[in-house]
């Protein structure tokens, strides 16, 4: 993903509300605001533009985090839709054009894309029951790649990251590896700039320590990936069946250990070095991780 430079505007001066986001030299736009300030948003005229919109929050039943991906004409029309008829969203983030050249069949095109990539990255649940998408000419599609492009850098910036995939290790990445074990149990993981990625085959505890019932993260955490199909129980452990990222080691630490643990000592690498020891050694170039 290419630099760029991103003006960052907080209408009221707390990051927490509603803000604006640009990137030099692109005419879109990028407008963020709590549930809390939809009167205050449906007022811009951002809003009155055509675009592609996120409603994010958390689902009652599963506490899991969830998306919802539209299109509109018309932002603040379908917005003025959603306050009567989805209660679970708590924020939203929408992106238009600034010279009004989006049509139609370009934001049916995002649309289709983004819940696209929202499903492959698995990192909320998408609620749209079915994929939109339009045909478009190739340089029309080009440009909306570049378009998509620009969500993908500043949808994070604004504090919605549903789209971005877990990095995944590839050949000789290896060296970069750690490993997790407990009672013969092996699991491995790599660091990425948003915590620690679990890799696929990964074994975890079966059984839960007491300090899991101190911790009841811990128990929802191992319980919702167990209800997702993330962890299996094979008989002898539970099982990864795909890559999973946790925001800190320890959090990844936790669910493998069926309890609390220390992710800068319970995560090692090949050579038996601890991440702490790795993190504090000199000309250490490993990202900085949460405890």
């Amino acid at each position: 993903m290419p630099s760029a430079t991103i003006k960052l505007f907080l209408v009221h001066g707390d990051a927490r509300s509603l803000r604006t986001a640009e990137i030099s030299n692109w005419t879109g736009k990028a407008v963020a605001a709590p549930r809390s300030e939809a009167d205050a948003l449906l007022k811009r005229e951002e809003s009155q533009n055509p675009g592609v919109y996120f409603l994010s929050g958390v689902d009652a039943e599963s506490g899991q985090a969830k998306v919802y991906i539209g299109e509109a004409e018309s932002i603040r029309d379908r917005l003025r839709q959603h306050l009567g008829t989805k209660d679970f969203w708590n924020h939203v983030y929408f992106f238009i054009s600034k010279d009004d050249n989006l049509t139609k069949a370009h934001i049916r095109y995002l649309e289709g894309r983004l819940i696209t990539q929202a499903q492959e990255a698995k990192r909320a649940a998408v609620e749209n029951r079915q994929e939109s998408g339009a045909r478009l000419p190739e340089s029309d599609r080009e440009d909306m790649e570049i378009f998509l492009g620009k969500i993908h850098q500043l949808l994070p910036v604004l504090g919605g990251d549903f789209l971005s995939k877990p990095a995944v290790t590839g050949p000789g990445e290896h060296q970069n590896l750690l490993y997790c074990e407990i009672k013969g149990l092996v699991a491995k993981g790599k660091l990425t700039s948003s915590g620690l990625t679990v890799l696929k085959g990964s074994q975890a505890s079966r059984e839960e320590r007491p300090s899991a019932v101190k911790s009841p993260w811990i128990q929802h955490l191992r319980q919702k990936l167990l209800a997702s199909g993330c962890l299996q129980d094979d008989g002898t452990s539970l099982r990864f069946t795909q890559d999973e990222e946790f925001p800190s080691p320890s959090a990844a630490a936790a669910v493998i250990h069926g309890g609390s643990a220390n992710g800068l000592t319970a995560w090692k690498n090949k050579s038996g070095k601890t991440l702490k020891q790795l993190e504090s050694a000199p000309g250490n170039s490993a990202p900085n991780s949460a405890h």
